[in-house]
């Protein structure tokens, strides 16, 4: 009866572990940095794959983001690849991810995040409405300027540096992340 009982747990666990990985398989996924996204998996779950993000992925633990983006938001992040945080003077990140400039740090993290899923048609649509131009408020509670040149998408930020959408429409559990080719900045004060 117990060797019954065994073989019975084994082939359910069994049954249940490959249905996992069957449905993991089936999902529709984008790859970026190398790694399949996950819809069924939240923005930190798939971005820590990413080859292309490991500045954003380190900068937004040493912001104390992390939790934050792994609850149900729903969350539209335009999150900087390694490339666009190259584009910073030399020593700006390693600056920043210094414990004394976690506010700012976290500031301009922020400053990249929308509340809400916002997927580029729906940000189409925004623009489209706005003769050309759709502003949004970021959860930082700045502004970020969306617009479209022929068929690229476009965010500028409050002090006019215009950050191209590489790779759009990478849905996410807990909201859609878009990346992009420069890091925006809140406006200076």
């Amino acid at each position: 009866m117990k060797t019954i009982n065994l073989f019975k747990s084994a082939f359910i666990a069994l049954f249940f572990l490959g249905s996992t990985v069957a449905f993991a398989q089936s999902e529709k996924t984008v790859t970026v940095g190398g790694a399949p996204m996950y819809p069924s998996k939240n923005i930190v779950e798939n971005a820590v794959n990413s080859k292309d993000h490991t500045t954003l992925v380190a900068a937004v633990k040493a912001a104390g983001l992390v939790e934050t983006l792994q609850t149900p938001g729903p969350f539209t992040v335009f999150a900087p690849d390694n490339a666009a945080f190259e584009k910073l003077p030399s020593g700006t990140v390693e600056s920043l991810v210094k414990p004394e400039n976690k506010a700012t740090l976290t500031s301009i993290l922020t400053y990249h995040v929308v509340a809400g899923k916002m997927g580029s048609k729906e940000i189409a649509t925004a623009i489209k409405k706005g003769n050309g131009k759709a502003t949004l408020t970021t959860v930082q509670g700045g502004k970020l300027t969306a617009w479209m040149e022929g068929k690229d998408l476009y965010i500028t930020d409050e002090n006019g540096t215009k950050s191209k959408v590489t790779i759009a429409d990478v849905y996410q559990s807990n909201g859609v992340i878009h990346s992009v080719d420069t890091v925006v900045l809140p406006k200076s004060e």
